[in-house]
């Protein structure tokens, strides 16, 4: 019996899925058949979405709420739509647009036509909105490093006991690893000390 499915995916664990899971309800797929991925879409070495892959069977239903949650790489949307599509033998609906169900059957040449050009335009923009992402990124970064943001941790401060651990290694009566022991620190730890 053929089945309804949805995908959800939002890039980080902070973002909320609720609209998507919302519409996919409202659509009549079960709880269980909606799979959900909280990282990039950036590739599709995705936990929950290779799970969807292996239940989808020919005559199924995939619902997606929009073509960007399905994934943000031009290539590898199409790819992925033609896998699912073609090698899975199954439908798939999304529902921003309405233009983009592959379960309608009765379309010309002409529809078909203006479907797989939508799919590709879609495609292209989640791709260059991927690539407008991690530009705006860079450049923040860069002007942050400007303005003298110093990014990661801070810097472990060097126990009172550093220099005479330190003296201790130079002279060579103990290694790199026992003088971070003695500092409970590790030893790459100590070796940067060192080198400062």
């Amino acid at each position: 019996m053929a089945q309804l499915y949805g995908y959800a995916r939002v890039s980080t664990r902070e973002q909320n899925e609720g609209r998507q899971l919302v519409a996919m309800r409202d659509f009549g797929i079960p709880d269980g058949n909606i799979f959900l991925d909280k990282q990039s879409g950036k590739d599709f070495s995705r936990p929950a979405y290779r799970r969807l892959l292996e239940e989808l069977k020919p005559g199924d239903t995939l619902v997606i709420k929009s073509i960007d949650r399905l994934g943000r790489d031009f290539d590898e949307i199409l790819e992925q739509w033609r896998i699912i599509t073609k090698e899975r033998h199954t439908a798939i609906v999304v529902l921003d647009i309405p233009l983009l169900d592959t379960r309608k059957k009765d379309r010309d040449l002409t529809g078909t036509f203006v479907a797989v050009l939508v799919l590709q335009i879609l495609s292209y923009v989640a791709q260059h909105e991927k690539e407008l992402i991690h530009q705006r990124q860079t450049e923040g970064i860069a002007a942050a490093r400007g303005r003298g943001v110093e990014f990661g941790r801070p810097p472990k401060e060097q126990p009172e006991l550093f220099d005479e651990v330190r003296k201790t290694w130079e002279c060579q009566e103990i290694s790199a690893m026992e003088a971070a022991r003695r500092l409970s620190v590790d030893r790459k730890t100590f070796l940067s000390w060192v080198e400062k």
